[in-house]
Formats: structure tokens, C-alpha cells, sequence
């Protein structure tokens, strides 16, 4: 904040706005026009256009109201000469797509809304718009470059599908400002948020024994993804503490319908099965499905817990007591990292760990 805007930082909102707009001449309103309706000055206007982020959050308020009020447009071009911004931002949904297999990505997955919706609410306040683009070949993810090369946006922000993915390691090779959901496969020095996955699957543990579980089985996620392997191993090893040395566990690929394979195989092979955890929620409710389609009822015969929380599980019946992982906050948490990263490109490569809860429902 400069010396023309420090007294501003102390004003009340009702003291700087003034009793009429008044917008000068006829032509189209400008940063004049906003600054003398908002009672700064035009450098903090200029500031607030240009997505700067060092004004005080009640004055950004007063401006942009003034903005509205004045119906004040940016000239785009002018602005980003001025700041070397795009105001875009790149969302960017990545695997790695092996021949003749069909795509890691499945948008049926409720859990791809839910990161793009909490994306969006924390980009809109600072004027900067989301461009989608999937990344599952390697002319997809050239691609990807290419656009942030070009200036054609500011940074990225990546959701990715597979532990092998080429995507972050691509990004952090050519120097360009990203953030990923969910920590990478492999070590990389790329800013991520993700969630304490272990600790959430102790919760499901710690649950399914105290309703009286006693032949646990487990529906894995792709092993090659970190999410994964951590909620395998936080529930193997709480069941280990409470003395089930062995959980059978059967792979799947966080689909619905790998969910009924994998539950299916489950019965055939340990029959005697009281108590499922799967790695998410379409699993779980697969499992359901199996379970139900044998006669076994949920959760008298069987109790099962999913990971996520989603909406399709809330409403499936039984309703699907799950492991919840605060999608929404942890999306606006990687935009919030990418903006600060674009205005500081030196900005130190950075982690955002969520803390997990259970919701309990009828499930288990």
C-alpha cells in the first residue's frame, strides 16, 4: 500500500462512498469516474482492476461496487501490457491414456464437479477466468505448455488421475507456475493441497470395529497413485492395532462399476466378509450393489464406508457413511496458492494438508 492509500485502510466503507455516482462526460466511465465514486484514488482502482493484491479487503469491496455502479469495462489489451497477465488460468484434468484402454477420466465421478466448483468461487472475486483443457496424451500435454508458453494464461492448476503422470513433472521442467491436487507421485518441487488420507482411513477402521466388525475387507484404489496407497495402508495398519493382521483387499479404479468387480471377487474368495472400506465413493457403492445382488443385506450383514462425502453417496440407499475430504475448501486452497504464486513467481513451492472426518449415515 502506497502513502496516497494509507489513510484509506482506516476509512469506514459509508465514509469514502459519496452521496451521488456522477460519472464525468458521456463517453465510457473511467478509472476516474470509479476512483470518485469508490472515494479513493485512482491508483487504488488501477490496483483493483489489475488483480493486485496488496488493497485491503473492504476496499476492493467499495471498488468493485463502484465498478458495478458506474458500469466501468477494463480495456483487457491495456491491462495485461501492464501486468503481463492473462487473467486465465488453465484446468487442466490429467492422466495418461495407454493404448487401446479407454480414458482415466471418468466425468460421471461427482468428485470432478466438486474440485472445479471450488476452483471457480475462489477465482471469480479476483477476475480471472478458468480455461478446461484434458491432458491424457502427450499431444494433449504439449498442448498445455504450449498455451502457458504462449501467454495465452498464468498458470495452472492440475487435477490428475494417474500416479504416472508426466503432467506436474512437465510443468516444473519448464519453469511454469502450477499447483496440483493431491500430492504427487513422485517427489517434485510443485506446490500441492491435498488431505491427511491415512488418517482418514483410520477413522473408517476405527468405525467399522467399534460396530463390531471382525472380518474386515478393504477396496483399494490404483496403487500407482499416492491417495491410494495411503488409504490402504492408514487401514491396514489400524486394523493392525486392533489385531486383524490380515485385511483381504481387492484392487479397483475408483469406478462404480469397479467397485461391484472388486466386491464381488471379495465374497467368492472370503465369503464371511462384515465390514468393507473402499477408497471412494462410487467403489463403495459398487460394493453395495454386489453385496445387495447376494442377498447380503447393508449394513446388517455388512457395513460399508466409502471416501469422500459425496452428494451420490449422501442420497444412495442406505445412505453411504464415508470418509469426508473437503473437496470444495481444498480446490479454493489451490487457486488462492497459484494467484500469490503468479504475483510472486520467486514465491517458495508450498503444501496444504486437510484434515479428514466421518460422516456416519446408514451404511455402517
Amino acid at each position: 500500500m502506497t502513502s496516497d492509500d494509507a489513510p484509506l485502510a482506516r476509512e469506514s466503507a459509508a465514509a469514502r462512498r459519496p452521496a451521488a455516482p456522477g460519472v464525468s462526460g458521456s463517453g465510457a466511465p473511467t478509472l476516474e469516474d470509479v476512483a470518485r465514486v469508490a472515494g479513493v484514488s485512482r491508483a487504488t482502482v488501477s490496483r483493483v482492476v489489475n488483480g493486485q493484491r496488496r488493497v485491503a479487503a473492504d476496499i476492493q469491496a467499495v471498488v468493485r461496487e463502484a465498478i458495478a455502479t458506474t458500469g466501468y469495462v477494463p480495456n483487457l489489451a491495456a491491462r495485461s501490457l501492464v501486468t503481463r497477465r492473462t487473467g486465465a488460468v488453465i484446468v487442466v484434468v490429467s492422466g495418461v491414456e495407454e493404448q487401446g484402454s479407454p480414458s482415466t477420466i471418468d466425468f460421471a465421478d461427482p468428485f470432478f464437479g466438486r474440485v472445479v466448483g471450488g476452483m471457480l468461487r475462489a477465482l471469480r472475486p479476483h477476475d480471472v477466468d478458468p480455461i478446461l483443457m484434458l491432458a491424457e496424451t502427450d499431444s494433449d500435454r504439449a498442448r498445455v505448455l504450449s498455451s502457458l508458453r504462449n501467454g495465452n494464461a498464468d498458470g495452472a492448476l492440475v487435477v490428475s488421475t494417474r500416479g504416472d503422470d508426466p503432467m506436474p513433472r512437465l510443468l516444473v521442467e519448464a519453469g511454469l507456475p502450477a499447483v496440483v491436487f493431491a500430492r504427487p507421485g513422485r517427489p517434485i518441487p510443485l506446490s500441492f493441497v491435498d488431505v491427511a488420507n491415512r488418517d482418514g482411513a483410520r477413522l473408517a477402521a476405527e468405525h467399522l470395529v467399534a460396530r463390531g466388525c471382525r472380518h474386515v475387507a478393504a477396496i483399494s484404489g490404483p496403487l500407482d497413485v499416492p491417495s491410494a496407497q495411503d488409504r490402504l495402508s492408514g487401514f491396514q495398519d489400524a486394523m493392525a492395532r486392533h489385531g486383524q493382521a490380515f485385511v483381504p483387499t481387492v484392487g479397483g479404479n475408483f469406478t462404480y462399476e469397479s467397485g461391484v468387480v472388486a466386491m464381488t471377487s471379495l465374497l467368492a474368495d472370503y465369503g464371511d466378509v462384515d465390514g468393507v472400506f473402499a477408497s471412494n465413493d462410487l467403489m463403495a457403492l459398487g460394493a453395495i450393489e454386489a453385496l445387495q445382488a447376494t442377498g447380503r443385506r447393508v449394513p446388517e450383514d455388512v457395513r460399508v464406508i466409502g471416501f469422500d462425502d459425496s452428494s451420490v453417496g449422501a442420497l444412495s440407499r442406505p445412505a453411504l457413511t464415508s470418509v469426508r475430504q473437503p473437496i470444495e475448501e481444498m480446490a479454493a486452497e489451490m487457486a488462492r496458492i497459484l494467484l500469490d504464486t503468479i504475483a510472486d513467481p520467486g514465491r517458495r513451492v508450498t503444501s496444504t494438508i486437510f484434515e479428514p472426518t466421518l460422516r456416519i449415515r446408514d451404511s455402517a
